[in-house]
């Protein structure tokens, strides 16, 4: 599944073949369908294996919650900095889940979907902990939305400019700062009005 990750990290989901795949494990691509079936299969076995090695190493293998969710994130991110081929066949898994008929779409979609409850969750607790007044819904969902969003983007800058992005220290503070503006300053979102 290694060799899998490297070559749809590398060439991408939809020009990386099994043939590239077989060459990397010094198998048949008849191998390859004999142990995945197919090359959808191949993919889904890869982003499951994406989400375990997210997780491997936290107790009973899943996201802690309140501001512990936020440290393994950071950690996740620090991870992510050495590893940089796991990075890049999820980014480009990701990517090109957005196009339609592909492969990895409802992955992504439930993938985020359970994402954005999973932090909205830990921000809640987070701000409960902390005694203060709970954010809106509203809100908390907004933060979740952008806590993923910055980390993504983070990653494909990274991936693009290793020497001009620090992966680790840039993530830590833009969640260092989502947290500051939802659990510090829980009042409503600014929003500007552009004619």
């Amino acid at each position: 599944m290694q060799a899998a990750m490297q070559v749809f990290g590398s060439k991408g989901y939809h020009a990386g073949s099994l043939a590239d795949v077989a060459e990397q494990v010094g198998i048949t691509q008849a191998g390859v369908l004999h142990h995945f079936g197919s090359k959808d299969l191949l993919l889904q076995e890869v982003l499951r294996l994406r989400d375990r090695i997210d997780v491997a190493d936290v107790e009973g293998h899943h996201m802690p919650g309140g501001r512990g969710m936020f440290s393994h994130l950071e950690r996740t991110a620090e991870k992510n900095a050495r590893r940089r081929g796991v990075v890049q066949a999820y980014t480009v898994l990701t990517a090109e889940a957005v196009t339609d008929g592909h492969s990895a779409s409802d992955w992504a979609r439930e993938r985020f979907a359970v994402l954005r409850a999973e932090i909205v969750t830990a921000l809640r607790d987070a701000a409960a902990d902390g005694g203060g007044p709970t954010p809106s819904e509203e809100r908390l969902s907004h933060a979740a939305s952008s806590v993923i969003g910055v980390m993504d983007g983070l990653q494909i800058q990274w991936l693009l400019d290793p020497d001009a992005v620090d992966l680790s220290a840039a993530t830590a503070f833009a969640i260092d700062a989502v947290l500051a503006t939802v659990l510090d300053r829980p009042g409503p979102t600014v929003r500007l009005d552009v004619d």
